[in-house]
């Protein structure tokens, strides 16, 4: 099997404009089963900072036991900084070490914008080294694949 097969790919953050608040319809990744998360930001045009809870706190990446529970912080998991209004088609990741005690779920604190047009975005949580492959494109997390 090719590595990248292997893997499993979930929209946190569906693609969005967002000025001046919280992001619409954040939510969370079940990561049990797996070893390795990549929580990955896509950036598109921007004009404004993106953190978490404010536009001030850089984005972060908090867990929980249960999906509607009371999450907290992963330690050492959070960009160094907010990402910036300058900060046009870029990619941002944190990784977590999913073979140390965590819990089961995980999402990205309160995506918030700045005040101004706004910042367009998208967060994807690709999980690895899974306890067995996906044997599909629907267990990878694709609604269809084509390898040629």
């Amino acid at each position: 099997m090719i590595d990248i097969q292997a893997t499993k790919t979930v929209i946190l953050l569906r693609p969005q404009l967002r000025n001046n608040g919280a992001f619409a319809n954040n939510t969370y990744v079940d990561l049990s089963e797996w070893a390795h998360a990549r929580f990955l930001f896509v950036v598109g045009d921007t004009d404004v900072a993106v953190g978490s809870g404010d536009a001030a706190t850089p984005p972060f990446v908090e867990e929980c036991d249960t999906t509607g529970g009371s999450y907290t912080a992963i330690t050492s998991a959070a960009l160094s900084a907010v990402i910036g209004a300058l900060d046009d088609d870029k990619l941002y990741g944190i990784d977590v070490d999913l073979t140390k005690t965590h819990k089961r779920y995980g999402r990205i604190n309160a995506p918030t914008a700045g005040n101004q047009t706004g910042a367009n975005l998208a967060i994807l949580c690709i999980l690895s080294r899974g306890a067995k492959s996906p044997l599909n494109a629907a267990g990878m997390g694709l609604a269809g694949l084509v390898a040629a």
